[in-house]
């Protein structure tokens, strides 16, 4: 090779880095906003005429909005987790919110149950194995600045447990802020000083929204990496309970409250109107950094609204009026119909998408890993699996290439699903606008329930068409089947050895009530009296659905005299602290005379917990405080036992 030779290849090798390089630099940004809990018509772009959002609503002014994009799962971390991996939670086995729990499960199973399961449902993985090659280390390896903001609920790792890579910085990401990955959701509320931070170096002035900072931390990180592409993942903790707010947002919205209006309850809409304060903060940031032109924008939720009462906090007292209305969907979070995982969804692409436009086509969470790549001009890994497709032409007005979308929710329960339309084990495919749900195992004799709906005509999931269609429910049943299969999913299935009399059959037989006494007869809670909740009973459990900030069971325990134990047989799937108190009397000042025992209700299936009542004299009134306030708590029987002497209720 002579020496011109060399030169010219020489230069041509350098130009191609150049060139490479150049085209590193100039690919767009990320900025992917997830909400949590947010509900499909919750935002002013999407219909609701009571909450207002002028940023998101500005967003979608500038993007392309879909009207039928469908988050992976109708709960949260099995969503967080399709979007960071472009694979189905069937696939992954995160299925349920548990991934804050200090148990590291990682192996797919059912739960193995007793004889009052009538259902045998999944086991949840507790952490995003580490061998997935996310979105965020596909933007690293790409030479993108990764960071996430907000709420991870996809695991943390034990200090005693040095192996242990499931947090931010573990996934891909450079940074994390508030670094809080064992927090399920802003526990102890929104405003400063804020209590799920473990960090005692983050602190806010006193009244501090956390979306207002962590969108001003977020602003910064945009600035300072305004030269070189980035990918940041902002994952609000708006609107997620606890349901608190700024008091003057709440007193804005009081007097714009319409009960005719589905949705009227002025809580909800302050907390969403901060979450559009962040949304308006990380904008600016955008704009102020010079950079909006060439910075993609996403903008969804990672499961549908919560349509049920909020359980509020706030002294104001919402707590009888739900925090949202999906309409005209059906049910919300938790629940397989169309408003536990229809999605408000915007996305942004300047310059490549038309402004203020409407797509109608089928979007899915697990579409977002291989749609974002190729809008950056990236390819996914070589032999990586996903089950999201490139919808990045689809975008550009081409035709979507995905068909249907597939939601398996192996959880819930038929108590459950009393205050929760849908909370029931089971699979939907949603084919064209027939959408057919396949309820595991809820038939009397064990089969399974199907429910066929024409979304096209019927959005509102009222009309079960499966019995007049037999032949399109097995064709999409079959279409179910495989997805089952090919994901290798934990499928729910009757308990063999269910045995619902179980409990009545070993407990001490009542006495009949003499035929003067028929209403104590009849009562169902059998002496307990519900207050700031619902109790109903069916098939021997009692469930209770909290009302307010504290739900409780009380009972006249009459002359029962402490020291005394209390026993319970009790669930729950969002699990937490509860207590029993007792007060000597109902003339008692109940603030100062009252004791009380604290428990912990872990999440997930049936346990039974002891409580030691360390009563001096008459326990007077007996008072179960119940952790009812964002989801229901089963309770199968409950026991006091004070010396010789044991009383017990079996519902």
């Amino acid at each position: 090779m002579n020496h011109i030779t060399r030169v010219t290849l020489a230069s041509l090798l350098l130009c191609g880095l150049a060139s490479s390089a150049l085209a590193a630099e100039t690919r767009p940004n990320i900025l992917f906003i997830l909400c949590d809990d947010l509900g499909w018509r919750d935002v002013g772009c999407f219909g609701s005429t009571y909450h207002e959002t002028p940023n998101i609503d500005r967003l979608a002014a500038r993007g392309v909005r879909f009207t039928q994009a469908y988050a992976a799962s109708p709960l949260c971390s099995p969503t967080r987790s399709s979007i960071l991996t472009g694979q189905f939670p069937a696939r992954i086995g995160i299925t349920s919110p548990v991934c804050h729990l200090p148990a590291v499960q990682l192996e797919k199973k059912l739960t193995p149950g007793n004889p009052n399961t009538r259902v045998l449902v999944a086991d949840s993985l507790t952490r995003l194995k580490s061998e997935y090659f996310t979105l965020a280390e596909a933007f690293h390896e790409a030479g993108y600045a990764t960071a996430h903001f907000g709420k991870w609920h996809l695991g943390h790792n034990l200090p005693q447990n040095p192996n242990d890579h499931y947090e931010p910085r573990d996934q891909g990401f450079d940074s994390d802020f508030p670094h809080a990955p064992k927090a399920a959701g802003p526990g102890g509320g929104y405003l400063a000083p804020w209590k799920f931070i473990s960090d005692p170096t983050i602190t806010g002035k006193p009244g501090e929204h956390i979306e207002d900072r962590m969108a001003d931390e977020a602003a910064k990180y945009i600035r300072a990496h305004k030269g070189k592409p980035f990918f940041v993942n902002y994952w609000a903790y708006s609107v997620h309970s606890p349901w608190n707010a700024r008091k003057d947002y709440i007193d804005y919205f009081k007097p714009k409250a319409d009960l005719k209006n589905p949705q009227h309850n002025p809580l909800y809409a302050a907390m969403v109107r901060s979450l559009d304060d962040g949304v308006g903060r990380l904008l600016k940031a955008v704009e102020d950094a010079g950079v909006a032109d060439n910075t993609i924008i996403v903008f969804f939720s990672d499961n549908g609204g919560w349509a049920y009462p909020p359980r509020a906090t706030d002294p104001e007292g919402f707590e009888d009026q739900p925090a949202t209305s999906n309409l005209p969907l059906r049910s919300g979070k938790a629940s397989l119909y169309e408003g536990g995982t229809r999605e408000p969804c915007i996305v942004v692409w300047p310059g490549k998408v038309k402004p203020g436009t409407v797509n109608d086509a089928l979007f899915h969470s697990t579409d977002f890993y291989p749609t974002l790549l190729a809008m950056c001009g990236l390819k996914p890994r070589p032999g990586l699996k996903l089950d999201g497709f490139d919808q990045s032409g689809t975008l550009l007005g081409q035709p979507s290439p995905r068909d249907r979308v597939f939601c398996h929710f192996p959880h819930g329960s038929p108590a459950q699903a009393v205050s929760i339309p849908g909370f029931l084990p089971g699979t939907y495919v949603r084919k064209g606008d027939w959408k057919l749900i396949r309820f595991h195992a809820d038939n009397d004799d064990g089969s399974d329930r199907f429910e066929l709906y024409d979304l096209k005509s019927d959005l509102g999931e009222s009309k079960n068409l499966a019995a007049a269609n037999p032949e399109l429910v097995r064709e999409l049943n079959t279409l179910i089947s495989g997805f089952l299969k090919d994901t290798g999913a934990v499928v729910p299935v009757r308990n063999p050895t269910y045995k619902p009399d179980d409990a009545t059959k070993s407990a001490p037989k009542k006495k009949a009530a003499a035929k003067t006494e028929p209403a104590a007869e009849a009562d169902p809670l059998e002496g307990w009296k519900a207050r700031g909740c619902d109790a109903t009973v069916k098939n021997g459990i009692l469930t209770m659905t909290g009302k307010s900030a504290a739900p409780f069971l009380g009972f006249a325990a009459g002359k029962t005299t402490g020291p005394a134990m209390m026993k319970l047989r009790t669930r729950s799937a969002a699990g937490g602290a509860g207590k029993i108190e007792w007060l000597p009397s109902a003339a008692a000042n109940q603030t100062a005379d009252a004791k009380s025992a604290s428990f912990t209700l872990k999440s997930g299936d049936w346990q039974e917990l002891t409580v030691d009542l360390s009563a001096t004299g008459a326990l007077g009134i007996v008072r179960v405080y119940f952790p009812a306030q964002t989801q229901p708590v089963e309770v199968d029987w409950m026991e006091l036992k004070s010396g010789q002497n044991t009383r017990r209720w079996n519902f």
